[in-house]
């Protein structure tokens, strides 16, 4: 069935701001401004730039309040129809644990970020799906099957192409950055999918019962990540940690003061940071809608497709240099994510319905269990078969993570 506009629209959204995204901070990163101290020195706040990613997630749950109130204006002038956001009996704390450690792995791949090269970040984030694998089979008592641990073969083989493509990246490109920063930067991307992994097997097993409305599940974990961070920045102005992973005049781990001295000095910086804070808000929003309007299968396809435009933008600007290994890394990783989540071309509704929720469980996609959309349509195309329990099976419930 073709595409109606909207869904073309949301489609080009999402790939649009999710690429922005990426591009934005490193973007940022690459920038240089003068300091606390009078230096012309290139930006390195990671954690800044986490904070900044929490205010995006932030305006998620703002976008939430304002179609919340139209939802339910909405409902008053027709009784019968359903409120989507009807569920609203759950504590915010339950977000906590998920936002810590959505904090700990944005800062962390924020640091990844600034050592290495953009496409090589957003390819090694596909790793979050062998270990979210992982972990299920360690807490949730989840049974892969062979197909999925060959899909898992085929990421981690993949993966390892990426990371080694990065020792061949010379000097021609243009920014010149250390080996040893690249393979430390690589390292922390992989850690903090570790991190992510974490994230969504509690939200599995301990939030995805609650059925919170993605838009509103972001945007509480975004205030709670928010409001951590930003009290850590006081203790983070006191620790010393040098180079690489200290870029301010006082060799700290964060030195937000000196941050917003070098957002105050240089322009194009403070469009870069704003940059990421409202793609990461929108790329949240276009990418719930395309799981909801279109398919979660769907989503999985124009994430690779953002990691593809990342890539090239990245070799035209001159930010680094092509090499064959990252277009065999990339192609392993793409099959990998297939394979791992059995695609195949099948004419059965509640099969496509079920490798939705498949999916869901196995890749960062925002959305916490399955929509009412989903449930009217397998009740409409099998009026015999009956309501599913969200909580049937461990592991059939969608986990979120941001971007």
């Amino acid at each position: 069935m073709a595409w109606s506009k909207y869904q073309l629209l949301l489609a080009a959204a999402m790939i649009f701001t999710g690429s922005l995204n990426t591009l934005s901070t490193k973007w940022a990163d690459r920038m240089s401004s003068r300091n606390s101290e009078g230096e012309v020195k290139k930006f390195d706040h990671p954690f800044l730039q986490a904070c900044g990613m929490f205010v995006g997630e932030i305006l998620c749950l703002l976008a939430f309040k304002f179609l919340h109130l139209y939802a339910i204006c909405k409902k008053d002038g027709n009784r019968n129809e359903r409120n989507p956001s009807e569920n609203q009996n759950f504590n915010p704390l339950i977000f906590l644990p998920a936002a810590l450690c959505d904090m700990c792995a944005t800062s962390i791949m924020y640091i990844g970020l600034n050592l290495t090269y953009a496409s090589s970040f957003q390819m090694l984030r596909g790793s979050v799906i062998v270990f979210t694998a992982l972990l299920s089979v360690a807490f949730l008592g989840r049974v892969l099957s062979w197909r999925e641990w060959g899909g898992i073969y085929f990421i981690i083989v993949g993966l390892t192409v990426v990371g080694v493509s990065d020792f061949f990246q010379g000097s021609q490109s243009g920014e010149t950055l250390d080996k040893n920063n690249v393979i430390t930067g690589d390292e922390l991307i992989i850690l903090a999918q570790i991190i992510t992994a974490s994230q969504m097997v509690y939200e599995e097993k301990y939030v995805s019962k609650y059925n919170v409305p993605p838009l509103q599940a972001v945007g509480w974990e975004g205030v709670f990540g928010f409001l951590v961070l930003s009290l850590l920045q006081i203790p983070f102005y006191y620790i010393y940690v040098g180079e690489p992973f200290s870029g301010n005049p006082r060799g700290v781990l964060e030195d937000v003061i000196d941050g917003f001295v070098q957002l105050s000095n240089n322009p194009l910086l403070v469009c870069a940071f704003v940059g990421t804070i409202i793609s990461i808000a929108f790329f949240n929003f276009a990418g719930i809608s395309v799981t909801k309007e279109i398919s979660a299968t769907t989503r999985m396809v124009l994430d690779s497709v953002r990691t593809l435009v990342i890539w090239v933008v990245s070799l035209a600007l001159y930010w680094q240099q092509f090499h064959w290994l990252q277009v065999i890394g990339f192609i392993l990783l793409i099959i990998g994510m297939y394979v791992y989540s059995d695609e195949r071309v099948t004419p059965s509704t509640l099969s496509l319905l079920h490798r939705a929720r498949l999916l869901r469980r196995s890749s960062s996609v925002e959305v916490l269990s399955r929509s009412a959309d989903e449930e009217e349509a397998e009740r409409r195309f099998h009026p015999r078969v009956p309501p599913v329990s969200i909580n049937s099976h461990p592991g059939d419930e969608l986990n979120f993570s941001n971007a």
